[in-house]
């Protein structure tokens, strides 16, 4: 297989053994910015995914980077959860100049932690999914970049799990803006309630988490990580082309709660 083309928005397209054909495209009404989902290049999409002529992994590298600008720490090392946040892990150790090294690895023999029943199962499955990689964090203060901390549930074993093998500090950079707000456009966020930054422990999360500190990354700065490239890629694209490109869009209603449309109840 190949990679062919991005279906664009609204697009019906047929496929067939001789050709791609357009059949129609449904056209946003004028003037409206595409909105397409800021959260694929967070956490939902594959990394080698190519959104809006972009590889995921590139973006994802670049919210670590400018998280490294955001949320800079005294540390010896940068680190993350397996395997998720490793674009962005990556992308904020070149940018401080830490080594990015490895604190934990997945036991590939334990099934998906969050489809346990119930919290303790969800935690004790969290602290077997791992195993410890002590000789290269211990007496050591370690950033850990996470993706999203949607419930605060997961982390916290894990912060446990490396202090009690030996890190002297362990601070928590998130390369996503917190999520505050129910998506009604198809992804199934959990309730307000549920959200840790909704919750009245989110004003001392490092505390209730266990870390020496917690920074997530901006909202402006996720969508300038995002648009970054396309604005680029835009700029020097011939004149012809010009009238044919659409306002550079994205949905943030899970974290800002500003809606693409008009919500009917």
């Amino acid at each position: 297989s190949r990679y062919y083309r991005e279906v664009l928005p609204g697009e019906i397209v047929k496929i067939s053994r001789h050709d791609v054909q357009t059949l129609d495209v449904v056209r946003r009404p004028e003037g409206d910015p595409s909105a397409f989902c800021i959260f694929e290049y967070v956490y939902f999409a594959r990394p080698d995914s190519i959104f809006e002529g972009q590889m995921v992994y590139s973006v994802r590298r670049r919210c670590g980077q400018q998280l490294a600008i955001e949320a800079p720490v005294e540390a010896d090392l940068v680190s993350t959860v397996p395997e998720s946040a490793t674009p962005a892990a990556l992308g904020y150790a070149q940018k401080c100049g830490l080594p990015y090294i490895e604190v934990l690895c997945k036991n590939r023999y334990v099934g998906r932690t969050f489809i346990q029943p119930n919290m303790r199962l969800r935690q004790l499955g969290v602290a077997k999914k791992f195993g410890v990689l002590s000789d290269n964090f211990k007496g050591k203060r370690v950033v850990i970049i996470d993706d999203s901390i949607v419930r605060g549930n997961t982390i916290s074993p894990i912060i446990k799990l490396l202090r009690e093998s030996g890190a002297k500090e362990v601070h928590i950079r998130v390369a996503s803006p917190p999520i505050k707000f129910p998506c009604y456009m198809g992804i199934n966020i959990p309730t307000k309630e549920e959200l840790i930054a909704n919750r009245p422990e989110f004003h001392d999360l490092a505390n209730y988490i266990g870390a020496d500190s917690v920074v997530y990354l901006s909202v402006e700065g996720l969508v300038s990580s995002v648009q970054e490239s396309i604005k680029e890629r835009q700029e020097n694209s011939p004149k012809s082309q010009k009238s044919f490109i659409g306002k550079i869009g994205h949905c943030t209603a899970c974290l800002t709660g500003e809606y693409p449309v008009e919500l009917e109840w």
